[in-house]
């Protein structure tokens, strides 16, 4: 058991992005940055941190490829290291027992992309009965264009990604909020 009933999840913030046609390098320093921030601040409160990879057969998501590895900028020592195959790391990984086995109450999401993986592990966290804290300066994500050929900014796609979370299924925070939040819920 940890001294926090609270998890600091890393998700996918890995390698394998640079590898996707889509990625560019554009909002790369603000996200190492804040996340870094995230991540020191939750060590220093004892709060443990758990890292997430999205894995895949083939490509650049596959432990073949050597691109299932921290995100370069990054530096983290977990507590837990948890694979999964679906957009939520609640499903198939095993971090759903850890954390239940931990005590772990309330959980902190970051890392890429802001409205996939981040996004899903929130929304099946909150329905699963967590109290989750939404980062988004702690996640990074990348231009999409819509069917209609619209294309929308990562700001724009944070936005989006904040107004359906916000109140439904998280507190949306900043890195130094979700740690005060966080130093208020301690383990009995």
């Amino acid at each position: 058991m940890f001294d926090s009933e609270t998890a600091l999840l890393v998700v996918d913030a890995q390698e394998s992005f640079r590898h996707r046609p889509y990625w560019t390098d554009r909002d790369e320093p603000a996200f190492v940055k804040r996340l870094q921030a995230l991540i020191d601040g939750a060590r220093e409160r004892g709060i443990p941190v758990v890292q997430i990879f999205h894995v895949e057969e083939t490509g650049a998501f596959s432990l073949e490829s050597g691109n299932v590895r921290v995100f370069a900028g990054i530096s983290i020592s977990p507590d837990a290291v948890f694979h999964k195959r679906s957009h939520s790391a609640l499903i198939g990984s095993g971090l759903d027992v850890w954390l239940v086995q931990h005590g772990i109450r309330r959980l902190i999401v970051s890392g890429i992309r802001t409205e996939q993986c981040c996004e899903t592990t929130t929304r099946h966290a909150s329905d699963s009965g967590y109290e989750v804290d939404y980062v988004t300066e702690a996640t990074l994500t990348f231009p999409m264009t819509d069917r209609k050929g619209r294309v929308w900014s990562p700001e724009e796609l944070k936005e989006r990604t904040e107004l359906v979370l916000e109140d439904r299924f998280a507190h949306v925070v900043t890195v130094e909020s979700a740690l005060e939040r966080a130093a208020g819920a301690v383990a009995v």
